[in-house]
């Protein structure tokens, strides 16, 4: 791979990286922090809501930082592939495409840039490369989808009770 190339993997993994650990943040420390999420979480249809804002928030976090040095990036790839079809599932698939009338066009295109990074990888200038541990190509993008599907599943099975439209 070129230098370029690796610079602007590094480029992607800073910038989603920072972009989860705001995020992370917000629905920690922001606004109405745990609680406001838990509340917007409940409205969702999830149960136990304080446990999925806390989820949510160390979810975030965690694959924000992973994804900043790029260490096990395919898995925090997956992590962040989760959250986005959790939120575009469960909040804005119902509002249409663009982001300006809370549609999943955001959620869709971080959705997408993970799948992408799993296959191309972290880049030379990652925790992964360093250590011989990087996944890439197929394999890379297999994980992301694999993982970021089954977590969306099991999170919903087990905590989406969505609210029956009288």
């Amino acid at each position: 791979m070129s230098e370029a190339s690796d610079t602007a993997l590094l480029l992607v993994r800073l910038v989603l990286g920072l972009v989860m650990v705001a995020h992370g943040w917000k629905h920690w420390r922001g606004g109405g922090g745990i609680s406001g999420t838990a509340g917007w979480f409940g409205g969702l249809g999830l149960t136990r809501p304080r446990l999925q804002a806390w989820l949510s928030v160390l979810t975030e976090l965690g694959a924000g930082v992973l994804l900043l040095v790029g260490f096990l990036t395919p898995l925090a790839c997956a992590a962040v592939l989760s959250v986005m079809l959790v939120a575009g599932l469960l909040a804005h698939r119902r509002n249409g495409f663009f982001v300006f009338k809370e549609g999943y066009e955001y959620v869709l295109v971080l959705g997408v840039l993970t799948v992408a990074l799993g296959a191309w990888g972290p880049g030379d200038y990652s925790v992964d490369e360093a250590a011989d541990i990087a996944v890439t190509g197929w394999t890379g993008a297999g994980v992301v989808l694999g993982v970021g599907v089954l977590a969306t599943s099991g999170l919903l099975a087990v905590f989406w009770r969505p609210r029956k439209e009288s």
